[in-house]
């Protein structure tokens, strides 16, 4: 298997989003293939955690593409994000759904994905790793699970979903 490139993760999220589509995403010998993926792009997007700016929360969207961006939602879910661009431009990919694992509690729930994946990048560590996937296609949908952003934020068409899935 292939491992994704450095520069792969430097293009904007609606680039990367949509390629990561059958990659394999594999913790500690369990591996899944991704389905849907949601982009998020930098502080003009209300639905973006950088919506508000730099703080301490969203300092990782502020890193270059490659690292993880764990976070709790609802103060129970885990929710991994890989972060997209260039350094100082807030962008990443929910990871949405895997096979086997749909929604993205689920996933990293099915996974053991937590807290202490937050900051890692995925070009060197062991503990998450990301293999290269066919080409997929794809179709589009709004991101969901969004109601706080903007009503022109909340039906872009920023969520995509493997074909047959």
């Amino acid at each position: 298997m292939t491992y994704l490139p450095a520069d792969f993760f430097l293009k904007d999220a609606l680039t990367v989003a949509p390629r990561l589509l059958g990659c394999r995403l594999a913790v500690d010998g369990r591996e899944l293939i991704i389905t849907v993926t949601e982009a998020y792009r930098g502080e003009s997007d209300t639905a973006c955690h950088a919506h508000h700016g730099r703080t301490k929360r969203t300092e990782m969207l502020y890193r270059r593409g490659g690292y993880i961006y764990v976070y709790l939602c609802y103060g129970i879910h885990s929710l991994l994000n890989i972060i997209t661009g260039p350094e100082d431009e807030p962008q990443g990919v929910l990871i949405r759904s895997c096979q086997g694992a749909e929604g993205p509690g689920k996933l990293t729930k099915a996974l053991g994905i937590d807290l202490s994946y937050n900051g890692l990048d995925i070009l060197t560590t062991n503990r998450i790793n990301l293999w290269k996937g066919p080409e997929c296609v794809f179709d589009t949908a709004p991101r969901v699970g969004i109601g706080y952003a903007s009503k022109e934020d909340q039906l872009r068409p920023w969520r995509f979903i493997m074909k047959g899935n």
